[in-house]
């Protein structure tokens, strides 16, 4: 539906489209790829043999939404992965529709009790998913739980974190809370503070692993079409918390993730074309976010984010440092970027046509 300033979003699907009496499938594991073929056979290789880990009496099935892929993607699922044993039923998309739709899709015609989300480049620690789902068995109340993540030399990612404010988002601009990853004040945010091996209650879980109850899907509504890239997870993890449920950190259950997540720092680089493509996708996604959850305060964020570019570039423009020249250069593209998503967005009041 489109509300009265313009902004795209879904209404809560209803609890006869999304709860069912009874499901013969505990769970469908939902693995969105685009062009991550190799990968993507590594995940459901895994994956495949996580679900033989399942207690009895708990199943499980795989549903692939492919992006649109160019690397073969789905015609490698479709050949390789057909046979017998769990289920992989395959989706194919023309075209990418990012991640929250493509998920929608998925969850549309899903079979399972739960619904389990995961990244093409992530992968289960043995007993990971049974665990995921006794969780959810014993606590009605979370309507969302995610996973300690770590990389594949098993440093820790963080996963579990607290909304988006504008003094929280000024202190990762400005590399504070990276700076202080043990402050509780300057790395609120990300929970770099926190000790991963202790549950707790948190705000928003990454989408490299989560698990999704259905009550709590059949109140809040699926993942808004509205984020392409971005911010789908918050926006998704904000509406089921306002809907009464929970999200929760269990750090039993350990999911190894290959890329981490996308930093919302940029380095000090000059971007290449791939990369100001993304920095654009989150630039629009956070206009939007802001403009759906805080309204007014979207200019804030945006002029937070320009000043600080501004500043960087006056900074740098003229020392004698090569490396420092290029920050420069850096903060002239990214103030190019953010106005352009401010304008595509109509700051923040309408997502931009597909594709992005």
């Amino acid at each position: 539906m489109i509300d009265p300033s313009g902004f795209r979003a879904l209404r809560p699907a209803s609890a006869g489209s999304l709860v069912r009496s009874g499901y013969e499938i505990t769970a469908s594991i939902i693995v969105v790829s685009f062009n991550t073929r190799d990968l993507l056979r590594e995940c459901l290789t895994s994956l495949r043999e996580e679900c033989t880990r399942l207690p009895e009496g708990v199943s499980a099935e795989i549903l692939v939404v492919d992006n649109g892929s160019p690397d073969g993607s789905a015609d490698m699922v479709a050949a390789e992965f057909s046979g017998s044993g769990v289920p992989v039923r395959l989706i194919r998309s023309d075209v990418n529709l990012g991640f929250g739709v493509a998920n929608n899709r998925a969850i549309e015609v899903a079979q399972g009790r739960y619904l389990v989300l995961l990244n093409s480049d992530a992968f289960f620690h043995s007993g990971a998913l049974a665990r995921a789902l006794a969780h959810m068995e014993a606590d009605a109340s979370a309507g969302v739980g995610g996973a300690r993540l770590v990389g594949r030399d098993g440093a820790w990612q963080p996963a579990a974190r607290m909304f988006p404010s504008i003094l929280r988002d000024a202190f990762i601009l400005t590399g504070l809370a990276s700076r202080f990853p043990r402050s509780r004040f300057f790395s609120a945010a990300e929970r770099t503070w926190a000790d991963p091996s202790v549950p707790a209650d948190v705000d928003w879980v990454t989408g490299a692993f989560m698990i999704l109850r259905r009550e709590a899907l059949a109140k809040a509504g699926l993942f808004d079409p509205a984020f392409f890239l971005y911010c789908e997870e918050v926006d998704l993890c904000r509406r089921v918390k306002d809907a009464g449920f929970c999200v929760r950190y269990w750090p039993d259950t350990v999911v190894t993730h290959l890329h981490g997540e996308s930093s919302r720092r940029v380095d000090a680089q000059v971007l290449s074309e791939n990369e100001s493509q993304v920095v654009l996708w989150r630039m629009r996604s956070m206009l939007l976010y802001y403009r759906k959850h805080h309204g007014a305060k979207v200019w804030l964020a945006r002029w937070l984010e320009e000043g600080l570019y501004a500043l960087r570039f006056l900074r740098n423009r003229f020392s004698p440092s090569p490396a420092r020249r290029e920050r420069a250069r850096e903060a002239v593209m990214l103030l190019r970027l953010l106005r352009q998503a401010r304008k595509e967005t109509r700051g923040g009041r309408v997502s931009p046509p597909s594709r992005w």
